[in-house]
């Protein structure tokens, strides 16, 4: 019977290091396809009413772009996929957002044009596929930065007052007050040059005149303040705990989808889990991982995380990011201090530290002591050092005093 299970153990193991390189289980994540913008500006020229379904929505072209990304990701995981769809392989999440929703159903109908009796209308070549979803304020997985946590509102704040930051906006303070008066905004910060810029490159993608005063100079500079609000939010300061707070929550559960892939015993039938949401949570990822780019994530950018059997056995992880439709394979990532065919177990461990152990815990801001409680406190110190000085002078004191012992005294009698 020993031998029986010698022998075996013996052939798995050569069918381990003699079988082939494969594929065993993807992660896909990416940014909605192109929309109109999320509002407007005081002086903007246009209102919702210009847009077909009005602020935040999908366009016709967001569709083409999903369609597009649908097809690429079929042909890329041709014979890891069926050709058909299966629910068992696949799993779709979004968040609860119209272009989210209606982008992941496009990718979808790229992924999988129906077959055979799939089909249940000869004129038409599409099928239903289901993407789940959370309400909106019940979504802790893809909708970043979540504003529920008060540590991160007080980095942000400490971010504000770093010299990256008052330099950065020392440096375009002319231009951000410009931009305030010709838009009719009260305030102007990172946040609503931010979401001018969106507007009016959401405009010009439409083929929507801009205002005079907007040049093409002044939006490379309105993108390059754009961007530097990317940076900012999961980055550039105290990296790694904002990242515990925000992106490291996507990464948790990536992590534990691919160990339960690579676990011997498992039994798991999904292949991949795909994600649909937004620039932000591409970037909450990219900057946990430590590869963000510092480029606002385009239409239909996705990232890819790739689990692999090697030949010997082992597990390795290997990241893309297709943020570029004229190239026909995505961009190579690499984890920071890992080969870009990453062990999975090395890829565990360089990520650990932006991994949240209890995020409600670390979200809480550690308590300043007030001016009162410093008062007692060093009244509290006074007091235990005046006893002490007190306890050694009365210890040197009675070290002086002559000792009270015995002590023979010579009679004259006794001489």
């Amino acid at each position: 019977m020993e031998f029986c299970f010698l022998i075996v153990a013996f052939l798995f193991a050569f069918s381990l290091s003699s079988g082939e390189r494969t594929l065993k289980f993807v992660t896909v994540l990416y940014r909605h396809g192109d929309r109109s913008p999320i509002k407007s500006y005081p002086t903007d020229p246009y209102k919702e009413s210009d847009w077909p379904q009005g602020f935040g929505q999908l366009s016709r072209e967001g569709m083409e772009q999903h369609f597009e990304l649908g097809r690429f990701l079929k042909k890329r995981y041709t014979g890891f996929l069926s050709e058909d769809y299966d629910r068992h392989e696949i799993v779709i999440r979004s968040t609860d957002v119209d272009r989210t929703l209606m982008s992941a159903e496009a990718n979808l109908a790229g992924m999988f044009p129906p077959n055979g009796s799939e089909v249940f209308n000869p004129d038409l070549k599409w099928q239903p596929i289901p993407v789940h979803t959370v309400p909106a304020d019940e979504e802790k997985l893809l909708s970043f930065p979540l504003n529920d946590c008060p540590r991160y509102t007080q980095l942000m704040n400490e971010t504000e007052k770093t010299d990256f930051f008052l330099n950065m906006t020392e440096t375009y303070k002319d231009f951000i007050e410009m931009v305030k008066n010709k838009t009719g905004l009260e305030k102007t910060n990172i946040e609503t040059v931010w979401s001018v810029y969106d507007t009016l490159f959401c405009e010009a993608n439409h083929g929507m005149r801009p205002p005079d005063w907007v040049t093409s100079s002044v939006m490379e500079t309105l993108k390059v303040l754009k961007n530097f609000g990317f940076q900012i939010m999961f980055g550039v300061y105290e990296r790694k705990e904002k990242c515990r707070l925000q992106g490291g929550l996507l990464l948790d559960q990536i992590i534990k989808n691919l160990s339960n892939a690579a676990a011997l015993d498992s039994k798991q039938k999904v292949k991949m889990m795909v994600y649909s949401a937004h620039d932000t949570t591409v970037v909450a990822l990219q900057e946990a991982l430590n590869v963000f780019n510092g480029l606002q994530a385009p239409y239909a950018s996705c990232h890819l995380i790739e689990l692999h059997q090697e030949e010997n056995g082992t597990f390795t992880v290997e990241m893309f990011y297709r943020n570029d439709t004229n190239v026909s394979e995505p961009y190579p990532l690499s984890l920071p201090g890992c080969l870009q065919r990453c062990p999975l177990q090395d890829f565990v461990n360089l990520t650990r530290e932006v991994i949240p152990q209890d995020r409600n815990k670390e979200c809480q801001i550690k308590k300043e002591p007030t001016d009162t409680e410093v008062i007692i406190g060093l009244a509290v110190c006074g007091c235990l050092l005046f006893l002490l000085i007190l306890l050694l002078f009365v210890m040197l004191c009675r070290l002086k005093e002559p000792r009270a012992g015995y002590s023979h005294v010579i009679n004259e009698s006794d001489s």
